[in-house]
């Protein structure tokens, strides 16, 4: 009797040493997420999914996913920092040099579900660094009341808006004398920010703003302003807000801006309809810029086999359908574009498919230096102070003295 009872006491403290060993690995493998704010909700079924497949415990934090990288450089050397956050795309380049990202390593099928530009808008002389989250992009947005169906083009946009303002109203808008929002006319026309490097990477010696195609695109846009059929208030640092109230007072029948104008339209009431850019004089679709929110791996994570599982895991296309219907923020995956869920749906639809269109931003630090002077170029194109190829030839020569400027003090 006696032994049986010593076999049962030695067999429960084996059993007992077992789960406390069992429970001790289970707390110590364990993954950290930055989410954005408000976010967290549409990975959460693919968070428990995951964390039951692999047995891990992830801590999922939310945080602007603007400043991640601000904390990233205290936390992760204090070792509190996360193994998976998310950035945008533009801050890629100077996350990069600073040594706070881990290059990610993705199969051809993988990288392949995502839209090129997506894709590519995280990675640094052919290196991959991030997976896209999601995108958006600048589109077209009418109202509704005041014409029936967006036009075509931009010059039959260029002939309504002349005939609206004979009756003092406004046909389309935008803020052309900005590189973000005309640069859909300049890119597709040969126009350049920086060439490309022999790693596939960016040049930031070679800069074409002032090729022949942008200078034609710039010649084009000028006649919105030479001819008179915009307000003179949209110039400068105001100019969006003006574009925003004729909008929203129904003076205006159309205004290029992105998915964050959504809202506020809404909420002023406007019935409006949104779609992809119009087309150019020659016929091309116009483009954009691509801002990606991507996934990335920090350099101080100390699983970064099983971060990177975590980032293909949650954008399997059952978790991103989730996370689109939760969010509304539009996903990269090119699947995802003709699903009903998006199709059926006009903005998500028209901000897809010009995403699909548009150019990821330069993610490398001497991006800085060319908003400055290719905004002050178009300014002084559109307004007919300076012929278009002189104004984009000095701004390309500043762009040249501020890059070099720049590479110097980081030597």
């Amino acid at each position: 009797m006696k032994k049986n009872i010593l076999t049962a006491l030695i067999l429960s403290a084996l059993a007992v040493g077992q789960m406390v060993s069992l429970s001790a690995h289970a707390a110590t493998r364990q993954l950290n997420v930055w989410e954005d704010i408000k976010k967290s909700v549409g990975i959460q079924d693919a968070v428990k999914d995951f964390e039951q497949k692999y047995d891990v415990k992830v801590n999922v934090q939310e945080m602007p996913y603007a400043q991640q990288l601000e904390k990233l450089r205290l936390d992760g050397p204090a070792g509190i920092g996360p193994d998976v956050l998310v950035i945008p795309n533009d801050q890629l380049g100077g996350a990069v040099v600073q040594g706070l990202l881990t290059p990610l390593n993705l199969d051809k099928e993988k990288v392949d579900a995502f839209t090129p530009a997506s894709i590519n808008a995280f990675r640094l002389d052919n290196t991959l660094y991030g997976v896209p989250k999601a995108v958006e992009t600048l589109v077209l947005i009418y109202n509704k009341e005041l014409i029936d169906k967006p036009l075509q083009s931009l010059p039959e946009w260029l002939d309504y808006s002349k005939k609206q303002r004979a009756q003092d109203k406004y046909g389309l808008l935008a803020k052309f004398d900005q590189i973000y929002y005309s640069w859909g006319a300049i890119g597709p026309e040969g126009g350049y920010l920086f060439g490309k490097n022999d790693k596939g990477g960016f040049n930031p010696q070679d800069i074409g703003l002032n090729k022949p195609g942008a200078v034609e695109a710039v010649t084009f846009l000028k006649k919105f302003y030479a001819e008179g059929v915009f307000p003179s208030g949209i110039l400068g640092d105001n100019g969006l807000n003006a574009i925003d109230s004729l909008f929203t007072e129904k003076k205006a029948a159309a205004v290029i801006n992105g998915p964050w104008a959504f809202q506020p339209y809404e909420a002023a009431g406007i019935n409006y309809g949104v779609a992809p850019l119009p087309n150019l004089p020659d016929g091309k679709p116009m483009s954009s810029f691509l801002g990606v929110k991507g996934y990335v791996v920090s350099t101080w994570s100390k699983d970064k086999k099983l971060a990177q599982q975590f980032i293909e895991f949650i954008n399997q296309p059952q978790y991103v359908k989730t996370r689109y219907i939760a969010t509304r923020e539009i996903p990269a995956q090119k699947a995802m574009i003709d699903d009903p869920v998006i199709k059926n749906d006009e903005k998500a639809s028209a901000v897809a498919i010009q995403a699909a269109r548009a150019t990821a931003m330069p993610g490398i630090p001497e991006m800085g230096e060319v908003w400055g002077p290719a905004n002050a170029a178009l300014e002084l194109s559109l307004t007919g102070k300076q012929e278009p190829q002189a104004a984009l030839d000095a701004a390309t020569k500043q762009i040249h003295m501020q890059v070099e400027a720049m590479q110097a003090s980081n030597q």
